[in-house]
């Protein structure tokens, strides 16, 4: 069962992350969960919501940028089309650029609390879900928003993620 934020639950990307939040004028509300959650169904379970309602948080590299793509749990990224709708080439980013980019390592990438922004791409199937889930920077860690919020908050391009057919 996930435990609300205590003051003995801290971590430094996650500050990191509740003070993004707070900048951005949201009251940051982060969950703690015993194990970690590295997928979306872990989280979904855990938290006892549609795996659709998790973002997960993904960095690729387009071309040589790294950039993050929010994307709903329910699917998956199709890289060759996303990256063709990009107008580059997608591949996936080593450990080392996703820390570098966002200062916080696989399994926990936060939308938000980056040492610099992220270009940053919000999958448009999250928009059916009044309220989402982010990871928080750690991987035993998520925080509740909305679409609109993610959105604001990273400065993000809602964009589909995978073709509406695929052939």
């Amino acid at each position: 069962m996930p435990a609300e934020q205590t003051s003995a639950s801290s971590h430094a990307a996650v500050d990191r992350v509740v003070a993004a939040l707070a900048a951005d004028g949201l009251e940051p509300r982060i969950v703690w969960f015993d194990d970690a959650v590295t997928t979306a169904q872990l989280a979904a379970d855990a938290l006892g919501v549609e795996v659709g309602q998790i973002a997960n948080s993904l960095v690729f590299t387009l071309d040589d940028e790294p950039i993050l793509v929010l994307t709903s749990g329910a699917h998956r990224v199709d890289t060759e089309w996303l990256g063709e709708q990009l107008g580059g080439r997608l591949g996936r980013a080593s450990k080392e650029v996703v820390k570098a980019a966002t200062g916080q390592v696989i399994g926990g990438v936060a939308p938000v609390g980056h040492p610099s922004p992220v270009r940053t791409f919000v999958d448009t199937e999250l928009a059916a879900f009044d309220e989402v889930w982010a990871a928080a920077g750690h991987a035993k860690t998520v925080f509740p928003t909305t679409y609109d919020d993610l959105v604001r908050i990273t400065g993000g391009t809602p964009t589909a993620v995978e073709p509406a057919q695929r052939t």
